[in-house]
């Protein structure tokens, strides 16, 4: 089981923005646990713990920034593909406002997410779908925001993703240093599924080194 008495190895955190600094107490426990049982459960590389912050943890928590606008407020979130619980996990810290469903498919990362949701004292907010991405339909249309985290080519992410989103909602797909090529691969195939204009942006500049390159592309509204 997961414990809140986690042993504080991941080290405190960097240097926070300050919309983030609410939530270092509650990011700092998830560090913990992902440098601790995370490692020990095989959701994380053993080398990962002296990245945490930054690889992880950070890089996810600049895509919520608020002033972004890139998650609404009240946004409620599915997080394909979750993992160890990235982004959704860190979303949900650190945006108090917004709920968040975490779809993973293998037994032993859905434990070790229902786990940290409880003791992380998220259960109210953040819930655990057990099922392979492509069978996650028992949320159609239900989602303003779908994400995933160094899951699979953009394509199949937004396959997974367009029958989740509502109308209006978005695709914020984290990405590394290929989205832009992905995003001309396969731009034909996010527009059949009507997901309009998709831009790749980097954010976190100046807080995290590197940025944060994000995927985003909109779910176009019925007329």
């Amino acid at each position: 089981m997961v414990s809140r008495e986690t042993s504080g190895s991941a080290g405190g955190p960097p240097d926070l923005p300050p919309w983030l600094e609410p939530a270092r107490a509650a990011l700092t426990e998830y560090a913990d646990i992902l440098v601790g049982p995370g490692i020990e459960r095989g959701l994380l590389g053993p080398r990962e713990a002296e990245k945490v912050w930054d690889r992880h943890i950070i890089n996810c928590a600049v895509v919520a920034e608020p002033d972004l606008e890139v998650i609404g407020t009240g946004a409620r979130i599915a997080d394909i593909g979750s993992g160890a619980g990235l982004p959704g996990l860190v979303w949900a810290l650190a945006r108090p406002d917004v709920s968040v469903v975490l779809i993973e498919s293998l037994l032993r990362r859905v434990t070790f997410l229902t786990e940290c949701i409880a003791a992380l004292e998220l259960t109210d907010r953040v819930q655990v779908v057990r099922a392979r991405a492509e069978e996650a339909g028992g949320h159609p249309g239900s989602f303003d925001i779908v994400t995933a985290r160094a899951v699979a080519p953009l394509g199949n992410v937004a396959r997974w993703a367009a029958p989740l989103l509502l109308p209006g909602g978005t695709l914020v797909a984290i990405k590394g240093e290929s989205a832009q090529e992905e995003v001309t691969r396969d731009r034909q195939i996010l527009e059949e599924l009507g997901l309009t204009e998709p831009v790749v942006t980097q954010m976190g500049q100046g807080v995290v080194d590197p940025p944060t390159t994000v995927v985003m592309a909109r779910l176009a509204r019925a007329e």
